[in-house]
C-alpha cells in the first residue's frame, strides 16, 4: 500500500474565504480513488494517479455553482500541499495535514 494513502485535514483558501475539509486517499496501485468532505458537502475524486509522491485528481463541485476542479499535490511525510484549479477562479493553495 502506497506512503500516501490516509486521511488529510485540508485547508483551501478560497474566493469564499478559508474551506476546510477531510480528504480521503485509497491508493490502487498508480491511482487512487477517494472523497473529501467540508462545509460544501462531499465530492468524489476522479481520475486519480500517483507519480512519486505527486497526487493529482479532478473534482466536479456542484455547490453553490458547478465547476470543475483540477488538483495537484505533493506529500512530503505528513504535509500535503498543493493547488486546486476552478475554472475562470483561477487557481487556489491546498494544504493538509495527514492524520491517519
Amino acid at each position: 500500500m502506497s506512503l500516501l494513502g490516509g486521511t488529510y485535514e485540508c485547508s483551501t483558501k478560497t474566493p469564499m474565504g478559508h474551506q476546510k475539509g477531510t480528504l480521503t486517499i485509497v491508493p490502487e496501485g498508480d491511482t487512487f480513488t477517494g472523497q473529501i468532505t467540508g462545509d460544501l458537502g462531499t465530492m468524489e475524486l476522479r481520475g486519480g494517479t500517483i507519480s512519486g509522491n505527486q497526487l493529482s485528481w479532478k473534482m466536479k463541485m456542484t455547490s453553490p455553482m458547478p465547476i470543475d476542479l483540477d488538483c495537484k499535490a505533493t506529500v512530503d511525510g505528513t504535509a500535503l500541499t498543493g493547488t486546486i484549479k476552478a475554472g475562470f477562479f483561477g487557481t487556489m493553495p491546498l494544504e493538509g495535514t495527514k492524520t491517519s
